[in-house]
């Protein structure tokens, strides 16, 4: 299994070299979250995972009450000024809280920000989410999506998968002092799920 880890600017300075060395060999930044707001460790964050050969992983953190599309097309705003996507980048939703809306609005929400990601970017997100979230009905319609699960209390690897998924594509197993995650399959097989130019 391929060792992660996701960080946003509540780790302030990452050194991502030690990470390297020290096995981590993908990643996943926080770029955005909402319709404005934009994390400023990001562009730092994209570049050096890139110069220690890291699979490059950005996520927008999803405000379901806002405008999916405007929310995408900030998104991708932040990764291109950050130097933009390269073959084998990865995109993730982070999907896990409501904004007081009903299930099934979420769901349509993160259904349209994922489909204009795809439409502009060429490249289908990762859905990040928990148990609890999922079996509520939010992720309705993102079976065809790479679960990202959250699970710290599962063994390592071994996450539950709520619908509507049947297997899970990459495990947060461990929140402290650093969130940590595996990718079941080779460098390859994860890159593959990431951008390709056209």
């Amino acid at each position: 299994m391929l060792q992660g880890i996701d960080v946003s600017n509540w780790q302030g300075t990452v050194d991502w070299a030690g990470h390297a060395e020290a096995g981590v060999a993908f990643a996943f930044a926080k770029a955005t979250e909402g319709g404005d707001w934009t994390d400023k460790w990001f562009a730092r964050n994209w570049n050096g995972m890139r110069e220690s050969w890291i699979v490059c992983g950005a996520y927008h953190f999803a405000r379901p009450k806002g405008d999916p599309i405007e929310q995408a097309r900030h998104f991708l705003g932040a990764i291109r000024s950050a130097g933009g996507l390269r073959r084998g980048d990865l995109i993730a939703l982070d999907l896990e809280t409501n904004d007081g809306l009903r299930p099934e609005q979420v769901a349509r929400y993160a259904r349209r920000w994922c489909h204009h990601v795809e439409r502009h970017a060429g490249v289908r997100p990762f859905i990040y989410t928990f148990q609890a979230f999922a079996r509520g009905g939010h992720c309705a319609g993102l079976a065809e999506h790479p679960l990202w699960i959250a699970s710290p209390e599962s063994p390592r690897g071994n996450p539950p998968v709520p619908r509507p998924w049947r297997d899970w594509t990459i495990h947060q197993y461990a929140s402290s002092p650093i969130d940590r995650n595996v990718f079941h399959g080779t460098r390859q097989e994860l890159t593959k799920l990431g951008f390709h130019p056209r």
